[in-house]
């Protein structure tokens, strides 16, 4: 029989799920992360509270296909003084008020040569940026510029108490075993500090997706991968090279708890299963989804879609990165993250994990002509109306084309009917003795 992952306690469960992904989120939101370092790993260990984690530490040093695993960053303060000693700016405020991966430094130095060293936002003077130099040893703060545009001539103490030292990247995973070892792979990134849409709505739906997985038989197995972007997809898939053809689907999930409209970019070859399954669950079931076009830009997915591993792997997001104005400032706040939106991504994801897990094909049974549904409690009891429902057009639809060949998804494309509608009629047809699911 055609199993489902989606039921009226899955449905009921949305905003549920939406509140308890912004509480986490609201957790989550104050630590100092970084692409390596103790927020990382206090980062971990929360997501761990929700579904047991599997850890590995790279080794900083370690070659990891054309890059290097960097030394590890970790600071303790970090802040600028006027001539008076009064702080001007102070991490202790706000963790995006210092440059990711400053070295450490304490110099007195005018206002104009400090400037060089200094990031606002002039378009929007009072938040503050998000700023980071990984690969090149420098230092600096970020400030709101209304603050910057306030400071008198003088001379101001800049000091960033940070160490660069040999340590590791921090990687984590949850896997759930399905009934065959093909898998789905789902990646977030987890090294932005104190921004709630980029990246911690991601974490959040994907830990939850994750937890709700859990107790549920599936016939795929879901590997959840948390890792720093850009050096932690490529630092896992360097490891985990010789596994990776068990993926048959991907997704990169990130800035989902804003209020715009679902985006799907597809995979590099753009034709996958993924991207048909995805974009065919958005389009039917959210009427305002947009579709993009694969780019070698963005978040991870250029990672896992680059020509020497070329895994089936989409993006999931709202807004896409760039396209909203608190994109990588202070103004990405809880705030500007909702219950609801977070909520409605968990279980567009859901939706298409079902669409995942249901794909099949299926032969009528009584190909020659429509059986009689009537009699078998499949149709409606009074004839003549001219509309016709859509549980009963996709039962036609399903019995027209389950001639062996034909997947339901197939079949729901060709249909234009939402995959939950076209699957629940096939389930319903085999119970009733009219199709057979043909072998995998």
């Amino acid at each position: 029989m055609q199993t489902t992952l989606l039921d009226g306690e899955t449905i009921a469960a949305k905003a549920e799920q939406g509140e308890a992904m912004h509480a986490l989120l609201r957790d989550l939101f104050p630590f100092a992360r970084s692409i390596t370092g103790a927020g990382l790993r206090a980062t971990i260990r929360r997501l761990g509270e929700v579904v047991p984690l599997d850890v590995t530490e790279v080794p900083s040093g370690k070659q990891v296909f054309d890059w290097t695993v960097p030394d590890e960053w970790s600071i303790d303060e970090a802040f600028i003084e006027n001539d008076r000693g009064q702080r001007i700016v102070d991490l202790r405020d706000s963790n995006l008020h210092v440059v990711g991966y400053s070295v450490p430094v304490d110099v007195t130095l005018t206002l104009a040569e400090l400037r060089s060293h200094l990031h606002t936002l002039p378009e929007h003077p009072d938040w503050i940026p998000y700023r980071t130099s990984y690969y090149t040893r420098s230092w600096g703060f970020c400030l709101a510029d209304r603050v910057l545009e306030a400071l008198p001539e003088g001379r101001y103490r800049a000091v960033i108490g940070s160490r660069l030292v040999p340590g590791s990247l921090t990687l984590a995973e949850h896997f759930h075993r399905g009934a065959t070892d093909d898998e789905v792979l789902i990646f977030a990134h987890d090294c932005h500090p104190s921004l709630a849409n980029d990246n911690l709505s991601g974490l959040a739906v994907a830990v939850h997706l994750a937890a709700w997985l859990r107790h549920r038989a599936t016939r795929y197995s879901y590997r959840f991968v948390f890792a720093p972007a850009t050096i932690g997809s490529i630092a896992w898939l360097s490891i985990n090279e010789a596994r990776l053809a068990r993926i048959s689907h991907g997704l990169v999930l990130s800035v989902l708890g804003g209020e715009g409209p679902f985006h799907y970019k597809v995979s590099r070859a753009g034709n996958r299963s993924i991207d048909r399954i995805a974009w065919h669950v958005l389009r039917t079931e959210f009427a305002d989804a947009r579709r993009l076009d694969f780019l070698p830009w963005g978040y991870d997915e250029r990672q896992f879609c680059s020509p020497g591993i070329d895994l089936p792997m989409g993006r999931l997001t709202r807004t896409p990165n760039g396209e909203f104005p608190e994109y990588h400032t202070s103004a990405d706040s809880p705030s500007f993250v909702t219950a609801q939106a977070l909520g409605e991504a968990w279980l567009a994801c859901l939706k298409i994990a079902d669409a995942i897990e249901g794909d099949a094909t299926y032969v009528n049974l009584s190909p020659r002509g429509e059986p009689q549904l009537g009699r078998r409690g499949l149709y409606r009891s009074t004839g003549g109306y001219q509309d016709v429902p859509e549980r009963q057009l996709a039962l036609l639809w399903v019995l027209n084309q389950s001639d062996g060949n034909a997947s339901l998804l197939d079949i729901a494309e060709r249909a234009g009917l939402p995959f939950t509608v076209i699957a629940r009629a096939a389930s319903d047809l085999e119970g009733a003795g009219l199709l057979a699911r043909v072998p995998a």
